[in-house]
């Protein structure tokens, strides 16, 4: 079961765990007619939705097609274009105002089973690899505070040139 996470709105409502990936994608607009295609890049994903900017206002609720460029891992390691509909849940003006652009979120609609678990592989590899790289950053930082400036360990400092070498040895 969720963490119950608090954000800046309240409680957090999502049920999913959802990575950050920047992952290349498409949304059209099915619901007008006019089929507006956006290219844009997604700024993080779940089994359940995605989050990206847009270069057009979306009305909430509007139906769209979704086509998501999943990277797969593996020897054989190929794209795989994940297709689907999704609805707009929300479609604001980008935070900086300098930027004539929208933060879109859209939750998917028709999701098959073979493209959740595709989606849920790739969001638990994806936290999996930030995880990693959060606790190698932490130990890289351990390891240099534990050297000094010149980098010789910190039990050589106050000794000798000679004491210091026989320790880097």
């Amino acid at each position: 079961m969720p963490q119950s996470k608090r954000t800046r709105r309240g409680p957090e409502r999502r049920n999913r765990p959802r990575a950050e990936a920047r992952l290349s994608m498409r949304v059209e607009e099915t619901t007008e007619g006019h089929g507006t295609q956006i290219v844009t890049e997604s700024q993080n994903i779940s089994s359940s939705g995605v989050y990206c900017t847009s270069s057009h206002y979306l009305a909430p609720f509007s139906k769209v097609a979704l086509t998501i460029v999943l990277p797969r891992s593996g020897p054989r390691a190929t794209n795989e274009l994940v297709k689907c509909e999704g609805i707009v849940v929300r479609c604001q003006p980008a935070a900086r105002r300098s930027e004539r652009h929208y933060d879109l979120a859209c939750m998917f609609s028709d999701l098959d089973d073979r493209r959740r678990a595709l989606l849920e592989e790739f969001v638990a590899w994806r936290n999996v690899q930030a995880l990693r790289a959060a606790t190698g950053n932490a130990e890289d930082r351990r390891r240099t505070r534990r050297t000094t400036p010149r980098g010789r360990p910190k039990a050589a400092r106050g000794r000798s040139k000679t004491a210091a070498r026989r320790l880097a040895n």
